[in-house]
């Protein structure tokens, strides 16, 4: 599914995918530019309010913008692993490591799934785990479960990112939208060709990742361990 931002389908799912550009993947603002327009109200709002001595409200405004800018802060990270090291997506927490036999997962085969909770707290940009080639991007709405319930992989809105390492080993990397999380963003499109750490997307306030790998990647994470996009290592790939 091809979805491009602004057309009224984007609109209706809450879902929305950018091509790849510089000023997303190679951000050198402070924050995300998603959450722009979200600063731009609050700000504008605090100097209304302000003017007309409201002074109460001005304040109060004027902490959500600060929230605004805290919560889609976006830090300059580099990464210097080995070329088979996968990465966390996401900033956040591991709330469940799980081996996953037959054929019901995006690997269509025996497979290991780490997923990361978000809170409303960590970096919600995401990164790319590997270097590598994306060969698809599959978009499913859904409803919005709790985003650390099992069933929020398979049944809360998602997309999933299909990548194939240099090795020729595919992983996949799920977003999966939370209870309050209303808005996917992806900027990657299929057959880029991605680096370990590059931004790829974002979900707005509080949500989850999984990253499925395949049932000989080498884990080192464990669950409840606290991780943090493009630079905490989670396992290995052959």
């Amino acid at each position: 599914m091809l979805l491009v931002a602004g057309d009224s389908e984007t609109e209706s799912t809450g879902y929305s995918r950018f091509l790849m550009d510089s000023s997303r993947v190679n951000n050198n603002w402070p924050f995300a530019l998603e959450g722009l327009p979200f600063i731009l109200i609050a700000t504008i709002l605090t100097i209304f309010f302000y003017g007309i001595g409201f002074f109460i409200l001005a304040v109060l405004s004027g902490c959500l913008a600060i929230f605004i800018v805290f919560f889609f802060r976006d830090p300059h990270r580099t990464c210097s692993c080995t070329p088979n090291a996968v990465v966390t997506p996401a900033d956040g927490r591991v709330i469940r490591i799980q081996r996953l036999e037959g054929k019901e997962n995006p690997l269509e085969g025996p497979a290991v799934r780490i997923s990361v909770f978000m809170s409303l707290f960590n970096v919600h940009v995401n990164r790319i785990p590997i270097t590598g080639i994306i060969q698809g991007i599959d978009y499913h709405p859904g409803k919005f479960f709790s985003a650390n319930l099992d069933k929020a992989s398979e049944q809360n809105e998602r997309n999933s990112i299909v990548l194939e390492t240099m090795n020729e080993r595919r992983i996949v990397v799920r977003q999966i939208a939370g209870l309050i999380a209303r808005r996917i963003v992806c900027w990657a499109k299929e057959g880029d060709r991605v680096q370990t750490g590059q931004r790829f997307g974002l979900i707005r306030f509080g949500s989850r990742l999984d990253v499925f790998l395949p049932e000989d990647a080498e884990v080192i994470v464990q669950a409840g361990q606290r991780v943090k996009a493009g630079q905490t290592i989670i396992g290995y790939v052959s």
